[in-house]
């Protein structure tokens, strides 16, 4: 039986080899049997297995896991993709789960592998540079210039704005399912808890959790290409600069 220290590190290519071992792990949990997420209770155990893996990798700390981070989210999309013979609005669901572990593991990597090239070098002078077109105005809908946030539940949109200029723009909302469907109209900040846990829902966490109903609705951290019981969920991000912005009287603004 040989023996390794508890202090050795594992080599580059061992750590190269948990990547693809997490990976096929992942195509079994996916592909498991034809209706293996057909339900929200298997696609929140494909939510558990992407979190394990990618924790699991950010404990390597060094730029092999990153680099072995971003090839392990490119083959869990392919493998979502494969969810759509399940059901058409899975590989959506999933990608967004994918891309919130990878947040959470691995902060900032997809806006670093993401971000825009470098713009080129200006054209020389004597050449006409060709005209900009002016970016599409921003669609406030109904929402009053007064109300500090707006809820867009068709377009599954959120902002915050300050006297009807928008500023921050949730990357991405999960209002309520059917049967436990959001409120629209208009409401008002009343509290605010930051270590929420909601006790009607066997205490399911609701961090950042700003109540602006009096009975129960809130923005607050979760997965939100999941729909809720009525709440507003969002990523963790996004959840924050909510709690932190919207004071107790703050005009919340439904449509």
């Amino acid at each position: 039986m040989s023996y390794t220290p508890r202090h050795a590190k594992p080599s580059l290519s061992k750590r190269r080899l948990g990547v693809v071992a997490g990976a096929a792990a992942l195509t079994t949990t996916l592909f498991g049997g034809p209706d293996a997420h057909a339900q929200d209770a298997g696609l929140d155990g494909f939510i558990a297995q992407v979190n394990a893996t990618f924790q699991d990798a950010a404990q390597r700390h060094d730029a092999s896991a990153r680099e072995g981070a971003w090839g392990l989210r490119a083959a869990m999309y392919q493998q979502a993709d494969g969810l759509a013979t399940v059901n058409p609005a899975l590989p959506a669901q999933a990608k967004a789960a994918v891309d919130q572990a990878v947040e959470a593991a691995f902060p900032g990597l997809i806006a670093q592998r993401t971000a825009p090239e470098p713009a080129a070098q200006a054209a020389p002078a004597a050449e006409a540079a060709p005209a900009e077109q002016a970016a599409p105005a921003f669609d406030y809908g109904p929402c009053p210039r007064d109300a500090k946030a707006c809820i867009d539940i068709d377009g599954r949109r959120s902002w915050l704005q300050n006297d009807g200029q928008v500023y921050h723009q949730a990357a991405a909302i999960g209002p309520g399912r059917a049967g436990y469907e959001t409120p629209r109209g208009t409401f008002y900040v009343n509290r605010k808890v930051k270590d929420e846990i909601s006790y009607e829902f066997n205490n399911a966490p609701m961090p950042y959790a700003t109540y602006f109903t009096n009975n129960g609705i809130a923005f607050h951290e979760g997965d939100p290409s999941i729909l809720s019981h009525g709440c507003i969920r969002m990523y963790r991000a996004d959840a924050q600069r909510y709690f932190d912005d919207l004071q107790v009287g703050d005009k919340v603004f439904v449509y």
